[in-house]
């Protein structure tokens, strides 16, 4: 299930990419998608016949993957680096 958030990548981050240079209609900002388990919606996707616009990119705060919905506007899927739980005593 994903969840909207709003978020200011890092300078460093894999999220301060720039957008791909060919996609200068609409959209050129994207919208931005938080799932629990990226490999399984990657899998979902292609199964449903999308197509992704950039290969997975994995960075200090997670992975993501983008793609174009029906208008060109691009969607990243995004799925956050886990923090360890402490071990309970």
């Amino acid at each position: 299930m994903a969840r909207y958030d709003c978020c200011c990548p890092d300078p460093a981050s894999s999220g301060a990419r720039a957008t791909p240079n060919d996609a200068t209609s609409p959209g050129r900002n994207r919208i931005h998608l938080i799932v629990d388990d990226l490999d399984t919606e990657i899998d979902r996707l292609r199964d449903a016949g999308l197509a992704f616009r950039s290969e997975l990119v994995s960075g200090p705060g997670g992975r993501q993957i983008l793609l174009a919905d029906p208008a060109g506007n691009l969607i990243e899927l995004f799925q956050p680096v886990r923090e360890a739980t402490p071990a309970h005593t």
